[in-house]
Order: C-alpha cells, then structure tokens, then sequence
C-alpha cells in the first residue's frame, strides 16, 4: 500500500484544497458584508481565518472517517490515508476533528460572535450530517442540498463583519449554492464508474451522461445569472460585471462542449474552470471592497 507523506497526509485528510476555497468564500462573504456597512477589523477577519480552517478541515476528516470503507471502492479516493489504513487508530481522527468543528464554534463564542459560531457550526452540520450520513447515499439530490455547507461559509464571512443578514452577502451564497453541483456533477462524470462501485447515487451514476449533462447545465446558467446579478448592486464595481462577464464566457462554453460530448476530457475541463470560476468571482469582490 502507498503510505503518503505527513505533507501529503494532512493536505489529503483535511482537504486542506477544498478548504481553501471553502476561506476564500467566507472571505468573499466578508467582503460583501464590509461594503454593505459591516465593519472592516482585522482582528475579526483573523477568527474567521482561524475558525473557519478549523470547522472547514474538521468537517472534511469527519467526512473521510464516515467514507473510509467505500472510499477503497473508488479510483479517485482510495489512497486516501483512512482508506488505506495508514492511519492504524481511525477513531483519533473522529476524535480530533470532532475537537476543531466544535472548538471552532466555541472560539467564535469565546469572542462574542455567535452568529459566527452558529454558521460555522451549521456549515459542518449540514456537511457531516445533512450531506454525507443522510442524503450522499440515498438520493441524487445529495449535492444539490449538500451544497449549502458551502453558502454557510459564505455567511459565516458576512457574520463575521457584522453584517449576516445583507442581500449581497446571501446573493454570494445563492451562487455558491448553485455552482456546487456544476463543480461536483461534472467529476463524478469523470469518474462515473467510481460511484457505481461505491454504491452512491450521485446523479451522472443514475442517469445517463446526457441528463446528467443537461442538468448540470441548468445549474450553469444559475450560477452564471447570480454572477452577473452580483454586479448590479450598487455595492460592486462595474469592473467586477466586466471580467466576470469575460470569465462567464469559457464557463458556457465548456458546459456547452459537455452537453454535445460527455466523456472524462468534457468532463474535467468543466471540473477544473469551475475552480477557477468561482475563483475569479471571489478574487474581483475581494478587490471590489478595496477599490472602495
């Protein structure tokens, strides 16, 4: 069995890449809460940074220790560390990360900010609970309602400035919403087989690759009309419809290309421009609340 590095151990068992954008997506939450009247403090984007790692890379272990038998089921997850058994004590882990969602949660109390608390919490709820024990291995819906771990760390950006409940702040979150099964729907084209073996019914394992196609275009147009909305509030930048409008356009036609062809190379090209998509979207909001 290949043992992985500790680098690579605690890159994989935290996917600490998806957390990444899971912070790069409160941040953006931030963003748009500061330029709606929330309040811009270093000190409270430092927790936020602190605890949404912590919640976001807990939830993730969590989710690996829940998923270590079928993860040996599936080319794409089984070096994974709890699948391999490199990890000889799985329990630990549970145990560990089970302390950092919750620490998470409670630091966020310590200072003051439960609303913060409470949507870091809700975030690892609906990921752990919600996605992984109760919709992933039921229904073909499990993404589309999973991906509301995602909006939650949207609000918990906007929670974290004092400004939960702002339009530009749930319009971030509605996108994310969206975007979520474009992201997912597409790889689990590309790795189809993998969910057959493993027996979930994530939606491309279910129905054919042009209905899985289909749908994960309608989901497309979804994120691409909450980007450009975005840009229509008074609170962004024009620059932001521009570029977004620019990066808009790749999105489309990768999705189109799916929609003619659905093979592994249709497939991970829109995977892989969906990351940077939502990417480029976070990166111009971020630079929106500083060109204010």
């Amino acid at each position: 069995v290949e043992t992985l590095s500790w680098r690579q151990l605690i890159i994989t068992l935290f996917k600490l890449r998806v957390v990444s954008l899971l912070l790069l997506s409160a941040f953006g939450g931030a963003a748009l809460g500061i330029v709606s009247g929330g309040e811009f403090s270093g000190w409270s984007l430092l927790l936020l940074a602190i605890s949404g790692t912590l919640s976001a890379s807990g939830a993730s272990a969590i989710n690996q220790y829940l998923e270590r038998e079928r993860d040996t089921r599936m080319r794409r997850t089984a070096k994974r560390p709890l699948a391999t058994g490199q990890i000889p004590k799985p329990e630990i882990v549970l145990w560990l990360a089970g302390g950092m969602v919750v620490g998470a949660s409670a630091l966020a109390g310590l200072v003051g900010n439960w609303s913060l608390a409470f949507w870091l919490f809700m975030g690892a709820f609906i990921y752990v609970v919600v996605y992984t024990i109760w919709l992933k291995p039921r229904t073909t819906l499990n993404i589309v309602i999973g991906g509301a771990a995602g909006s939650c760390a949207v609000i918990s950006g906007g929670a974290a400035v004092g400004a939960t409940w702002v339009l530009p702040v749930w319009l971030l979150a509605a996108l994310v919403f969206t975007w979520t099964p474009v992201h997912f729907w597409a790889l689990a084209l590309a790795y189809r087989e993998d969910y057959v073996n493993a027996d979930y019914p994530m939606l491309p394992a279910k129905v054919s690759s042009q209905t899985a196609a289909f749908w994960t275009a309608v989901h497309t147009v979804l994120t691409a009309g909450l980007a450009i909305s975005l840009g229509l509030l008074p609170q962004i930048d024009l620059l932001y419809l521009l570029i977004v409008g620019l990066s808009t356009v790749p999105l489309v036609k990768r999705t189109i290309a799916l929609m003619y062809v659905q093979n592994r190379q249709t497939a991970f090209a829109l995977f892989g421009y969906s990351n940077l998509y939502l990417a480029i979207i976070l990166a111009v909001v971020m630079l929106a609340m500083i060109w204010r």
